[in-house]
C-alpha cells in the first residue's frame, strides 16, 4: 500500500493527446556535437524544421571531418581526395540534405529551394535563406523550432 502512494506521487501525471513534448530546454544545453549528432539521428526527417544552429554546427563538423579525411588521405595515399574523403563525403550526403531542408522549413521555404544553389552566382540566394531567422508562426511543416 504504502509503495503505491510512493509510485503515484512520483510517477508524472500522463500528458494529453494533443500535447507537444517541449525539447527546447535540453537543448539551450546543447554543444556543438550534441547538435551534429541531433542531425544525425534525423537524417531520414525530410518534412519538419531545423533551427539555425542545428543546421551550422552541423555544417561545421561536417566541414572539419571532411578536412580530416583530406588530411589522412594525403598522408596514407598521398592523393587529396581519396577513400576516407569519399566515405564521409557518401556518410553524411543525405544527413546534410535532411538538414538542408529542415532548415529551409524552419525559414518557410519548400525544400525544393535547394535546387536554386545549381544555378551559378544564384546560389547565393540560398545561403541567405539558410542564414535567416526562423519564421515563429506555425507553417506546414510544423510548430517553430525555437
Amino acid at each position: 500500500m504504502e509503495y503505491k502512494n510512493m509510485l503515484d506521487k512520483t510517477t508524472p501525471p500522463p500528458l494529453p493527446l494533443n500535447a507537444v513534448v517541449n525539447n527546447y530546454a535540453a537543448e539551450a544545453n546543447y554543444g556543438i556535437i550534441d547538435w551534429f549528432k541531433k542531425g544525425l539521428r534525423n537524417y531520414t526527417n525530410f518534412s519538419g524544421r531545423a533551427r539555425r544552429k542545428e543546421y551550422w554546427y552541423f555544417l561545421l563538423i561536417q566541414t572539419g571531418l571532411m578536412i580530416i579525411a583530406m588530411i589522412l588521405d594525403t598522408i596514407i595515399f598521398d592523393t587529396g581526395v581519396g577513400l576516407f574523403y569519399i566515405l564521409v563525403a557518401l556518410g553524411l550526403f543525405i544527413p546534410n540534405l535532411a538538414v538542408t531542408i529542415r532548415r529551409l522549413h524552419d525559414t518557410n521555404r519548400s525544400g525544393w529551394w535547394i535546387l536554386i544553389s545549381l544555378i551559378p552566382l544564384l546560389g547565393i540566394l540560398l545561403i541567405v535563406f539558410l542564414a535567416s531567422d526562423t519564421k515563429f508562426e506555425s507553417n506546414q511543416w510544423g510548430s517553430p523550432a525555437k
